[in-house]
């Protein structure tokens, strides 16, 4: 599975299991940053293995490209992100 800065995941596993994710950073084969702005906020993102995750098909453009832009990203970005691509996810 290949995943980019701003793709939208779900977590297979451990107790964050079934919510979505904004991928932020992509460590190496193995290991990626993730954050959601509400739980996993931007200043402390989430180490996670890529076996545990499941793409969603989604990606947050903006974000995508204000991280690979070198750009500041906040809290909110992302909750905004979130709720516009998921609609079960609340802003």
């Amino acid at each position: 599975m290949e995943v980019f800065a701003g793709d939208i995941v779900y977590s297979k596993a451990g107790r964050d299991k079934g919510k979505p994710f904004i991928v932020l950073e992509v460590l190496d084969a193995q290991y990626v940053m993730l954050a959601d702005g509400r739980k996993r906020r931007i200043d402390k993102p989430k180490k996670k293995k890529m076996k545990h995750l499941l793409k969603s098909g989604h990606a947050a453009e903006q974000i995508g490209e204000k991280l690979r832009g070198g750009m500041k990203v906040t809290n909110p970005d992302l909750k905004k992100a979130l709720a516009e691509l998921l609609e079960d996810y609340d802003a």
